[in-house]
């Protein structure tokens, strides 16, 4: 896995800036308005920390650590910036306390889209685990629905507020868990009713996603799309078992391919075969860059291996994982991208490509959605320079 099959030279400086003019890179505000693909959010990670207030008080759940909003969005990203997996996925524990019930599972999911649609993204694909959502007495079936119910409301309030967006479901396992095959039938039986695919999450240390092949199994003799989070915090091998044992269509996160690629100090460039099969094969990888800063797979934006896995031109994406734990957004994912290597609006473009490409809606959808959303809203916005300088 660790041989060297692949040698090149990586180019001198960032990848050419395309139509945009040289050293202009997009301001904040544009990057809200360019419109963007999320392949890797999860629904229980992006709650508003106001209506975890609300429901913990209607729902009777006590065990906040702080009641007042904005004092509980600061314990969850302070909490959330420990380096550790294992602790960043414990901050959970209370956003799902306080998603037990079908209301609060439609009223996050409306949320979700809202928020989403005003941060310009146009497609996304959320994702949660219906099992945890039972000890309010529902069953899988209500919980999927009362999510999708939520979905399509919060595309309804979206498009009032001048937003389009569109959102499907991915049903995650969890990987500690002996309910995958449940869960990916339960997939399957809503797959033309707002789910589009399955995953499995959780800390990978200890659960290899080859414990639940039966799942993926099952899943591809239907023709069924999946993910697998992998290659976070575990590395190589969780990657290798995810994409040979269980054939994943992506990789949830990653981003330890890196381990896989050797760079000499004069720039040259060697691929193991592991890091060479990704890239030729074109798997996606939906890289979350802050989420990756807060577990340790990067230490820092700059270092942060999104840089050279789009310079080699992996199938990379740009992702928001955990958008209340990290403090974020996509607008503010690709501006820390745009800071760090003076990414220009092109390519913001390729990244949202991507991952419009690696959606698992389908083509022809995805092809209407790269020609007749994606790329004109970008086109538009690598004109605006044209008319800054215009004589009044």
């Amino acid at each position: 896995m660790a041989s060297e099959t692949e040698s090149s030279t990586l180019p001198k400086g960032t990848v050419p800036a395309g139509t945009v003019p040289a050293g202009v890179v997009p301001t904040t505000e544009q990057i809200r308005r360019a419109p963007k693909v999320l392949l890797h959010d999860h629904l229980d990670g992006g709650l508003r920390p106001a209506t975890i207030v609300e429901l913990a008080r209607e729902t009777g759940y006590d065990a906040l650590p702080e009641t007042d909003a904005e004092r509980l969005e600061v314990w969850f990203r302070e909490s959330a910036d420990s380096g550790s997996l294992e602790r960043y996925l414990e901050t959970f524990s209370h956003t799902v306390g306080v998603m037990q019930t079908r209301d609060a599972l439609f009223r996050v999911a409306a949320e979700c889209a809202e928020d989403l649609a005003a941060d310009g993204v146009v497609y996304a694909e959320v994702r949660y685990a219906p099992e945890q959502h039972l000890l309010g007495g529902l069953t899988l079936e209500q919980v999927v629905e009362a999510v999708d119910e939520g979905f399509r409301e919060g595309e309804r309030r979206a498009r009032a507020g001048g937003h389009r967006i569109r959102v499907g479901a991915l049903l995650t396992a969890m990987r500690h868990a002996a309910r995958a095959l449940e869960i990916a039938e339960l997939a399957n039986r809503y797959r033309d009713l707002g789910v589009v695919g399955f995953d499995i999450a959780g800390a990978e240390a200890g659960y290899p996603p080859t414990r639940h092949l039966d799942a993926f199994e099952y899943l591809k003799r239907e023709n069924n799309h999946f993910t697998i989070h992998a290659g976070e915090a575990f590395g190589l091998p969780s990657i290798w078992q995810a994409l040979q044992w269980c054939g994943a269509d992506r990789l949830g996160h990653g981003v330890r391919i890196i381990d896989d690629i050797q760079v000499a100090d004069d720039g040259a460039v060697k691929l193991g075969r592991l890091a060479a099969y990704v890239r030729d094969k074109r798997v996606p990888l939906e890289l979350c860059p802050t989420s990756n800063l807060q577990t340790g797979a990067a230490p820092s934006y700059a270092e942060h291996p999104i840089g050279l896995l789009r310079r080699l031109h992996f199938r990379a994406t740009v992702n928001t994982d955990n958008r209340l734990m990290s403090g974020t957004s996509m607008t503010n994912e690709f501006d820390q991208l745009v800071r760090t290597f003076r990414y220009t609006l092109d390519d913001m473009q390729w990244f949202t490509v991507n991952a419009m490409k690696s959606a698992f809606i389908p083509f022809d959808e995805r092809l209407a959605m790269i020609n007749d959303v994606v790329k004109p809203g970008y086109a538009a916005l690598k004109s605006e320079w044209l008319f800054q300088n215009t004589p009044g």
